[in-house]
């Protein structure tokens, strides 16, 4: 039971961190993406 809950929360913690940086990613891409259009005018 232990080692059910530690795998838990662990999958728990990944599972968060990989939404942030997803999250990070897309808005670097979105930043990007604004330069190159003040860059073009």
């Amino acid at each position: 039971m232990k080692i059910l809950s530690t795998m838990i929360i662990l999958t728990t913690v990944l599972y968060l961190t990989a939404c942030n940086t997803m999250a990070g990613v897309g808005k670097d891409i979105q930043k990007g993406g604004e330069a190159l259009e003040r860059s073009a005018q």
